[in-house]
């Protein structure tokens, strides 16, 4: 079941990414998608904060990986939108990133979706009408995302047409 959410603001793309880290457990991964510019590192941003961590989050693009701490879970913000082959999500450590316990979100991760455990929460980000507008489809994939649809109704209703 897709969740189809739509975002007004740079603020509210972060509250969405918010709302989902009340959702996230220990081993979760996130699989964001979208253009350069949808919002991707601002949803991020957001669930960094949902999290309670602090620090400034910023794509990692040229570095690939970040660790931030200090909130409820670890979180491992990647972005894979620079690998050129499959073999590199192995070189850059993602088994052992995805074993830690943490939470993981992957930008570009669609590029990537074949090298990941079949269960996951996809975020597509694409581009609204406005300037500014974003529509956020999200889709559990596997069983640990399914069991949480209602959950995630919810979370989102404030963004979704149902909300």
């Amino acid at each position: 079941m897709t969740i189809v959410a739509t975002t007004t603001a740079v603020d509210q793309t972060q509250l969405l990414g918010g709302a989902l880290a009340e959702l996230a457990r220990p081993g979760d991964v996130l699989l964001l998608a979208g253009e350069l510019g949808a919002g991707k590192t601002a949803l991020v941003q957001g669930f960094g904060r949902g999290l309670g961590i602090n620090e400034a989050i910023t794509s990692p693009t040229f570095m690939l990986a970040r660790q931030h701490d200090g909130g409820r879970l670890l979180l491992h913000h990647l972005d894979v939108y620079r690998l050129e082959q499959m073999q590199e999500v192995f070189d850059v450590g993602l088994p052992e990133v995805l074993d830690e316990g943490g939470v993981t979100v992957i930008e570009w991760g669609d590029a990537i979706a074949p090298a990941l455990p079949a269960d996951f929460l996809e975020v597509h980000l694409r581009f609204g009408e406005g300037d500014d507008d974003r529509v956020i489809e999200v889709e559990p994939v596997g069983p640990r995302w399914n069991a949480r649809t209602r959950a995630l109704s919810q979370a989102l209703s404030p963004w979704t047409k149902e909300g």
